[in-house]
């Protein structure tokens, strides 16, 4: 770490020599404007004295650029998050947040046709989930719904439920998970609220449950456990 600041502070001469010389400005023409005096303005370009921050702002000021300019602070690193995909029974999970505890959010895909011969599990928490593209089969205790894009559902995940795909081509749905009794705070809240806990918000042309005889449910939804 010494040897970081070191050829920080360092790098501070040479740059206010460039800048000077790059404006065609002098020692005297720079020491009018700033109050700095030529020597010590000199010895700041040769090194000989250590760059301080009452130095560098009327510096930064006169030659117009911000004070990272003189000082050379390093490039700021890539911001994109690149998340590592967890795969199970053929669904590709993608961690939307870092952070232990608290809500998590995912993005799930689930290929076409999604297996069917899973069984709906229930464990401690609460789920709200939106369709973004696809068809997402819901089954929630004794209910079986039908989702489509723009629909979203929410649930307390000890209630017995899984979801599948049974379109033909991939689902993509957001998911937010929280710990038991940790709800999302809505402003405007939908009007159908079931006896198992669940509220499920359809679009007005949205498909209507599946009808019997549909395709049995397939992997369960996912989420981390609490015990």
């Amino acid at each position: 770490m010494a040897n970081e600041e070191a050829a920080v502070l360092a790098a501070v001469g040479p740059r206010l020599r460039a800048l000077r010389k790059q404006r065609g400005t002098t020692l005297n023409e720079l020491a009018d404007t700033t109050g700095i005096s030529v020597s010590t303005l000199s010895r700041l370009e040769s090194g000989q004295r250590r760059p301080t921050l009452e130095l560098l702002l009327p510096l930064a000021r006169a030659h117009q650029v911000p004070l990272d300019e003189l000082v050379g602070t390093p490039a700021v690193g890539d911001p994109r998050v690149r998340p590592r995909p967890i795969v199970r029974n053929g669904m590709t999970f993608l961690p939307l947040t870092r952070r232990t505890g608290g809500p998590q959010a995912f993005k799930q895909i689930l290929p076409p046709h999604t297996p069917t011969d899973a069984q709906p599990q229930s464990h401690e928490g609460y789920e709200w989930l939106y369709v973004l593209s696809g068809q997402l089969r819901l089954r929630l205790g004794d209910h079986d719904l039908l989702l489509s894009p723009g629909e979203v559902a929410e649930f307390d995940t000890r209630v017995p439920h899984c979801v599948t795909n049974p379109g033909p081509e991939p689902t993509e749905v957001l998911n937010l998970y929280g710990p038991q009794g940790e709800h999302l705070h809505v402003r405007a809240r939908p009007s159908g609220h079931d006896e198992v806990g669940a509220r499920h918000t359809p679009r007005p042309d949205a498909p209507r449950p599946l009808p019997a005889g549909a395709a049995e449910c397939g992997t369960p939804t996912f989420g981390p456990t609490r015990r």
